[in-house]
């Protein structure tokens, strides 16, 4: 079967079991998921999504997402939007009701795991929808289309740097660095196009005022008593404008009227928006992300490894409260200032404690076929820093292997800070990726061997980590009991009809 049929049947397999066309409002996708706004999710059948080959598991947040992987999803979204047309323009089809529970068993199976994952994640959903979290996942809306031309501008310039360092290719080297520079001398538009739209604006107003940040002529501008320079401010101020821009729009379409709205609406937000950004935005962001280039240096300088033991360790609870959003300007703004982003090889370790925490479930689970089978088709997915597999199917809705792993990420983390500490900075030039899938994008100060050994080490490090916390800490004597109860014998608990959904509740 060609690539191109492949990722159509891995389309037309997803679309029925998501309750047909008629039950899809939205399509999307990020970095790794297929994100799917949904009518009714009751018509969803999870069990035989998460058995479709393809499908390395799902989320379930403010959109249904199921987990292709990198470069799976970006072929196979195309496919799915073409099914989904082509169902509604033909006569609505039924919704596939979802398939009814098999008979429950004894021991505690991936099934029963998923289930209580499941649940959690409907819990994490109800919790953060608040308005603060609400506000954060807009703005990682905002940057999260970014992220593909973050990666392929980052691995140009990667690969640039190593045959600059190389004396190779002289002639060519000049435009690999104009290809990977484009895109960052520019990003201030795409970041006020991209809030203008989130925000309900008119997208290319919101560009056309974020354009202004890097204008080369601002630097004939005066502001606060010192000349501006292109770029001050960078993705802030343009988020900012943007932001400003969609609100002045939004006035002038309450009180212009319709007559003259198309030639008054547009010249009153460019100007009024423009004139703001020049005279207060440009300079006020440019001094905070002069703050926070400034703090991350200083934190991994003189923190170093408990800097990193705290992050790597917290970062997969900031995952289940939806606080990380507010990290990815964050990322975005260290970039842009300095060329890397020192934080995120630091959070990648969180996923290195997930690889770890799961080898050591799957060794001391050795009778739970089940587990040790959805461990198997989630692993290398998580190696290469695909990790909600794992997460969701196995090491949260267990508990302490959770928190297990968490401390194998705190290690990896507090690892990698401390080399930060004693002047090693090890670096990521885009956002997306984690695990394996960073090393092309891995930048720093003394050198790619370096800053690459530094990375692997870590990882091993959270591996390591990751592996011994959860293989002697991770299970209780009843746990390990039920878990590795036969599929044909009683587990010792009770068992009553519902023991193996309490079970795992309980160890929850």
């Amino acid at each position: 079967m060609s690539e191109e049929n492949k990722h159509r049947a891995t389309a037309a397999a997803i679309l029925p079991l998501v309750g047909g066309a008629a039950n899809v409002t939205s399509v999307a996708h990020c970095m790794t998921r297929l994100r799917l706004g949904l009518r009714d999710r009751s018509l969803v059948q999870d069990e035989a999504l998460k058995a479709l080959p393809a499908v390395m598991g799902v989320v379930e947040d403010d959109t249904y997402q199921i987990v292709l992987g990198p470069g799976t999803v970006a072929r196979v979204t195309p496919e799915f939007e073409v099914l989904v047309e082509e169902g509604r323009a033909d006569a609505p089809e039924e919704p596939v009701a979802p398939a009814a529970p098999a008979g429950g068993s004894d021991p505690v199976t991936a099934e029963e795991l998923a289930a209580q994952g499941a649940a959690l994640r409907a819990e994490r959903k109800a919790k953060n929808a608040t308005p603060f979290k609400l506000f954060l996942r807009r703005i990682a809306n905002i940057f999260v289309p970014l992220i593909p031309a973050l990666i392929g501008c980052g691995i140009i310039a990667g690969l640039n740097g190593l045959l600059v360092n190389l004396g190779w290719l002289p002639g060519v080297t000049p435009a690999l660095a104009a290809i990977a520079s484009g895109f960052m001398a520019l990003i201030a538009v795409f970041v006020g196009y991209n809030t203008a739209k989130e925000f309900g604006g008119t997208p290319i107003l919101g560009g056309a005022v974020a354009s202004i940040v890097v204008y080369a002529k601002v630097a004939d501008v005066e502001a606060f008593g010192q000349h501006l320079s292109p770029g001050q401010g960078g993705v802030l101020g343009a988020l900012a404008a943007a932001c400003l821009g969609v609100y002045v729009e939004k006035r002038c379409r309450r009180w212009v009227p319709e007559s003259v709205d198309v030639l008054v609406t547009p010249t009153v937000t460019v100007l009024v928006s423009g004139l703001a950004t020049l005279f207060g935005l440009m300079f006020l962001a440019g001094e905070v992300s002069a703050w926070i280039g400034d703090a991350a240096d200083w934190l991994l300088a003189h923190g170093g490894a408990g800097a990193g033991f705290l992050l790597g360790g917290l970062f997969l609870p900031l995952v289940m409260l939806g606080l990380h959003q507010a990290l990815i300007p964050i990322h975005t703004t260290l970039i842009e200032g300095s060329g890397f982003t020192v934080l995120l090889p630091i959070l990648a370790m969180a996923g290195a404690g997930q690889v770890g925490a799961a080898l050591a479930i799957y060794l001391r689970l050795p009778r739970n076929t089940s587990v040790r089978t959805t461990i198997k088709s989630a692993l290398w997915p998580g190696f290469l820093g695909v990790g909600e597999p794992l997460i969701y199917g196995v090491s949260l809705p267990l508990g302490r292997p959770f928190v297990t792993a968490c401390a194998g990420g705190a290690f990896g983390g507090a690892f990698v800070g401390l080399f930060n500490q004693l002047g090693t900075d090890v670096g990521s030039t885009a956002i997306g990726p984690s695990g394996w899938a960073l090393f092309p994008l891995l930048d720093g100060n003394h050198g790619l061997a370096g800053t690459i050994a530094v990375y692997a080490a870590g990882l091993l490090v959270g591996y390591i980590a990751g592996f011994v916390a959860t293989y002697w800490f991770g299970f209780t004597k009843t746990m390990l009991a039920e878990l590795n109860a036969a599929p044909d014998e009683p587990a010792p608990a009770s068992p009553a009809p519902a023991a193996a959904e309490k079970r795992v509740a309980e160890k929850v």
